[in-house]
């Protein structure tokens, strides 16, 4: 019996129009705080996409309220997403029409109705498309929502399951001056990405990944490592990341990964390709020592937050894209999915061209 197990068939990306380098940033907002230049001046991140206030004459953004934060998190949806999901389609000669299922997955803004429905009416899905809305699960979300998208896809063959993660980072930005908000400020950039998924008897020839599996981890006694906190003073969410989560991820990121490569009776020797989310230089470092990779394991992972920062949800798929886009996978590869965030939670998932 043939084993139709869903597949990533295509994976599109895109970014806000406006780019900054870091220096560009201390500039445009008159920093000159050395703690915090000393952040934002660090070599790993060189630039990122980003939907910024204007700058005032004395330095510092202009004020924006929760509403404005939020009204820039539906207007930069509504502008990134469909180029996303054109790249994506595209690749495979489909519309939005086509599409059978559709997840969102955000954490930089809350909406209702949610973005699925607000993408349904703007790029033309039918009104019969299923939809889900993931919100609010952080870096992690990517592979929490891939999961079901790939559950739903295997359950029903030969139906198109697209995921789109938008996180319009900038969205949840607080500037008060503090070292809380300018780690976050430093760190995260604006984009989005959409996966493919389907399984079907037509794509077992085809040279794409299938999906084998997945693993999960929570770190409880971590769970208010990475949170969202509502800030009195300023009336708007803060995020907050503490400063010993890459510690603590790395010291937890062996179980999942050993759980799941021996349910499939496999070691680290037989991964090729290791897709992990660009969650920080410290974060990637612990995820390397402890796991035991090499900086040509995540040489993608390095250079997605050297070239856009942080992009939460949908980082691991702008390391895929490129991964795809080197042409070093051979047929028969394994590779493995890994993304952190809030919960502690650290994601894995298992694939093979």
């Amino acid at each position: 019996m043939l084993d139709l197990r869903p597949r990533i068939l295509a994976v599109g990306t895109a970014n806000p129009p406006d780019r900054y380098s870091q220096a560009d940033l201390l500039a445009r907002f008159k920093v000159d705080d050395p703690k915090i230049v000393s952040l934002f001046s660090s070599s790993h991140i060189l630039s990122r996409h980003l939907y910024l206030p204007p700058g005032r004459p004395e330095g510092g953004p202009e004020p924006e309220s929760q509403a404005d934060l939020l009204r820039k998190h539906r207007r930069g949806a509504l502008e990134v997403a469909p180029k996303a999901v054109a790249a994506c389609l595209d690749q495979v000669g489909l519309r939005p029409a086509d599409i059978d299922y559709l997840c969102c997955i955000t954490s930089t803004g809350w909406l209702t109705p949610g973005l699925t429905a607000i993408l349904m009416k703007e790029l033309g899905f039918r009104e019969d498309c299923s939809r889900v809305d993931i919100v609010g699960m952080g870096c992690n979300a990517g592979l929490n929502g891939l999961n079901p998208v790939a559950s739903w896809a295997m359950a029903n063959p030969g139906k198109n399951a697209l995921m789109v993660c938008i996180e319009i980072c900038s969205a949840a930005y607080v500037f008060d001056g503090s070292m809380r908000t300018a780690i976050v400020n430093s760190l995260f950039g604006d984009g989005v990405a959409a996966v493919l998924v389907r399984a079907s008897e037509r794509d077992e020839r085809s040279f794409a990944p299938k999906i084998l599996g997945f693993d999960s981890h929570i770190i409880t006694e971590a769970i208010d490592a990475m949170r969202f906190d509502w800030d009195e003073a300023e009336g708007k969410y803060s995020f907050f990341l503490d400063r010993d989560i890459p510690y603590v991820v790395g010291a937890n990121a062996e179980k999942p990964i050993g759980r799941l490569l021996a349910r499939f009776g496999l070691r680290r020797r037989h991964i090729s390709h290791w897709i992990v989310h660009s969650g920080g230089k410290k974060v990637v470092d612990a995820i390397k020592y402890n796991v035991g990779l090499t900086d040509h394991d995540v040489r993608h992972t390095h250079s997605v937050l050297r070239d856009y920062g942080n992009l939460s949800s949908g980082s691991f798929l702008f390391s895929l894209s490129r991964l795809l886009a080197e042409g070093r996978v051979r047929r028969g590869d394994y590779g493995v999915l890994m993304t952190m965030g809030p919960g502690s939670t650290i994601e894995t998932a298992l694939v093979r061209w």
